[in-house]
């Protein structure tokens, strides 16, 4: 499977891949992390202002994902199980 963007020739895009795998997998992570931060700023910033946190959410998860949030997904309200003071350790 040819995972090169299709406005990138042959060349460049095996010079990028030789370049990408010359990173540590910690400097790799670093990056792909710091580009989904990047894509999800520009997402933030093209959404309305003023939508409520749980509409907020919503959006951002749609226009990342390309799927509605799940009905269950942990909102402020629901997420109690998630909090760290009231999560244990199995045993």
């Amino acid at each position: 499977m040819d995972d090169r963007p299709l406005d990138t020739s042959p060349e460049v895009h095996e010079l990028y891949q030789f370049m990408l795998m010359q990173l540590t997998p910690e400097e790799r992570f670093i990056r792909g992390a710091l580009m989904f931060d990047a894509a999800r700023g520009m997402v933030l910033a093209s959404l309305p202002k003023g939508l409520s946190p749980d509409e907020l959410r919503r959006r951002l998860y749609e226009r990342i994902y390309g799927e509605p949030l799940p009905a269950d997904f942990p909102t402020k309200n629901n997420a109690e199980h998630l909090r760290p003071e009231t999560t244990r350790a199995p045993g």
